[in-house]
């Protein structure tokens, strides 16, 4: 999409790129996607060739010749079903959103007492860490950004994840699927902030 172009700049000059179609395309999770520009190094690098292999005689293509794994099923083709149902301007549309709802969840969580942003919001990845009530060391707060994704896990409302950025544990909020909408975001908001005030209470009755 327009708006994005400049965070694949530069990309056209790679020899090989890949990316998980599982992500935006919403297909299944082992989809992925390679493209490499030395086609003949390519095939063989990933030929396996034996006595037994029944090979095309014309300019068939045999997938496995192309790829780690003799036997697979079509994923190309929820790919390409995807593609063909959005459009170029319907993935562009969703991508967007996708980006849309994480820079309004960021701004949804910005500005609380003991919540910080970590990154930059330019896609749709949002890191987050929560400090405890009267704040704390780094491990403090790694432990207690820990417990906040423990909490919002248990909740239900949605499901996020934990990472470690620089060092520092944080929640990483990854907007990627075309039905998530702005009024999932604002109830997913509330519940990662009641999730972690109800952790602070916790810890200071433990205190």
């Amino acid at each position: 999409m327009p708006a994005l172009r400049d965070r694949v700049a530069g990309l056209a000059g790679a020899d090989s790129w890949t990316t998980d179609a599982h992500k935006w395309l919403n297909v299944p999770y082992d989809s992925g996607i390679v493209i490499v520009r030395d086609a003949a190094a390519h095939h063989a690098s990933m030929t396996l060739g034996a006595a037994y292999y029944v090979e095309t005689a014309g300019g068939e293509r045999d997938p496995y010749n192309w790829v780690p794994e003799s036997s697979r099923r079509a994923r190309g083709f929820a790919m390409y079903a995807a593609l063909k149902a959005l459009g170029r301007s319907g993935l562009a549309d969703m991508i967007a959103g996708c980006c849309a709802i994480a820079r309004r969840m960021a701004e949804g969580l910005r500005g609380t007492e003991g919540v910080t942003i970590l990154n930059d919001v330019v896609l749709n990845q949002v890191l987050v860490r929560f400090s405890p009530p009267g704040g704390g060391d780094s491990d403090a707060v790694d432990a207690f950004t820990r417990k906040v994704i423990a909490a919002v896990q248990a909740d239900g409302t949605c499901w996020l994840g934990g990472t470690t950025w620089h060092g520092r544990a944080a929640m990483r909020i990854s907007v990627s699927n075309w039905s998530t909408t702005e009024a999932d975001a604002d109830l997913s908001v509330e519940a990662m902030l009641r999730c972690a005030k109800a952790v602070g209470a916790d810890v200071a009755v433990s205190a």
